[in-house]
């Protein structure tokens, strides 16, 4: 038998754990900035329309929390999966 690695096997999984997690911690810092209120430029008119502008970083701090989480999920199921 040889040692190579198969494809579809266990390594194959590892760009893909790596990519959610990544996502993950960029969505929870976003997230953290968001609900405290930092400007963060281009993203701070991102959904609003007109004037109307008031409250919508904890809409979106919210929304960037829960995407975060699920990347993280995402990734330790599919870490989890491939053993």
């Amino acid at each position: 038998m040889s040692s190579e690695s198969v494809s579809g096997g266990v390594g194959s999984k590892r760009p893909l754990v790596i990519t959610l997690a990544v996502i993950g911690v960029v969505f929870i810092i976003l997230a953290i900035l968001f609900f405290s209120g930092v400007g963060l430029g281009p993203l701070n008119s991102v959904g609003h329309t007109g004037k109307v502008n008031h409250g919508s970083h904890g809409v979106r701090g919210g929304i960037s929390a829960v995407i975060g989480v699920l990347a993280f999920a995402g990734a330790w199921f599919a870490n989890r999966r491939s053993r």
